[in-house]
């Protein structure tokens, strides 16, 4: 088969996990056509069967803000049509299901019908499609994609309610190559601590400078703070503030998310909201237990007391207790540390989610799309 994907090309979750799919789905023999302003960050293009065309927007000094949405359907159309692709996949609705339907727009008249698939990753959702200046576009799009998909059974509900959108959603999960990720045979003798995100609000970053805080009063901890952000300064203060700031790295982004979380001892996620918790499930497949919030889709992806510990937005003192459980309680941590990888295996696993993906590609194909 012949796919587009257009996802966005930098660290956020949605542009990793579709970047992820392109590159099992060429391992599958399939082709695979990247549409995008930038190379994704995780993106080996000297991988065959994986293609990458990039969308350059002229600017003019008519245009205040670059038509970048109008640039992308263009290179959309050129692209389908050049390589004779069976769909269009892209990740995030806004703007990307809106191109996808105009390139659709264009390709339909010059006699080329092809069917878009839409994955809604989250923000999309719950953020950007919940602002006034987007509910209506936002909704729009997602109707007249050909197919949805979702990250979590959580965020399809939140879009069912967001929009009262009644089309069919698939829930398809996020996936993790196993190889890509190994436990490792020792622990730190000073534990460490480690939390990836985009440093967004969000995230609730400063929870984990507190939760090293709370827990340094109790053991000693180091705690690395993987990623960049609006909220990075802030809790580069408050580290100080809270007199942890030695015990606290900010290595800034890392292309090798595999490596760094092997290195951890336990992976904090406090966010206000996450709808799957990529990380989460990486951590997982690298043995190393996680301490999150009990919030979207999370839960779906961890097993509390079985996986790891979930706790309530905003609880520092119960996830620094949480961690602290973890890392002193040796049988504790090692039924976490199998839990969580056979989790993966049997859960989420690309040989198990990307079978999935395939399947729904065939059906919109065949022309089982829900329009």
């Amino acid at each position: 088969m012949r796919i587009g994907i257009t996802c966005y090309p930098t660290y956020g979750g949605s542009g990793i996990v579709a970047t992820e799919l392109g590159l099992e789905l060429a391992r599958r023999g399939h082709d695979v056509h990247f549409i995008t302003y930038a190379n994704p960050i995780r993106l080996d293009t000297s991988v065959d069967r994986i293609h990458y065309h990039e969308v350059e927007v002229a600017t003019y000094p008519l245009f205040q803000y670059p038509p970048y949405t109008l640039a992308l359907a263009s290179r959309m159309a050129e692209v389908a049509e050049r390589y004779a692709l069976d769909i269009l996949h892209v990740h995030y609705a806004i703007p990307h299901s809106i191109s996808a339907y105009l390139a659709r727009a264009v390709l339909a008249s010059r006699g080329i019908a092809i069917p878009i698939a839409t994955t809604l990753h989250g923000t999309d959702i719950t953020l950007v499609g919940t602002d006034r200046s987007y509910h209506l576009i936002t909704k729009f799009a997602i109707e007249q994609s050909d197919g949805i998909t979702a990250v979590s059974r959580n965020l399809s509900d939140r879009m069912k309610e967001v929009f009262g959108i009644e089309k069919p959603v698939r829930v398809i999960y996020n996936s993790v190559n196993l190889e890509q990720y190994t436990i490792r045979p020792h622990r730190n003798p000073e534990p460490l601590l480690v939390h990836v995100s985009n440093f967004r609000p969000v995230k609730r970053i400063h929870d984990c400078v507190r939760v090293l805080a709370a827990l340094r009063k109790h053991m000693p901890a180091r705690l690395k703070m993987v990623g960049d952000g609006p909220d990075r300064g802030s809790a580069e203060r408050l580290a100080q503030e809270l007199g942890v700031a030695k015990y606290v790295e900010f290595p800034g982004k890392c292309s090798s998310i595999a490596r760094t979380i092997a290195e951890a001892d336990l992976l904090l996620l406090p966010s206000e909201l996450e709808s799957f918790g990529l990380v989460a499930l990486e951590a997982m497949a690298s043995g190393v237990p996680v301490v999150a919030t009990n919030v979207g889709g999370i839960p779906e992806v961890i097993t509390h007391g079985e996986d790891g510990f979930l706790c309530e937005v905003g609880d520092v003192e119960a996830m620094a207790e949480r961690a602290r459980e973890i890392l002193t309680d040796a049988p504790l941590r090692e039924r976490f540390v199998r839990s969580g990888r056979h989790t993966a295996e049997t859960r989420f696993s690309t040989q198990t989610i990307i079978p999935q993906y395939e399947a729904f590609y065939e059906e919109l194909v065949r022309g089982g799309a829900h329009r």
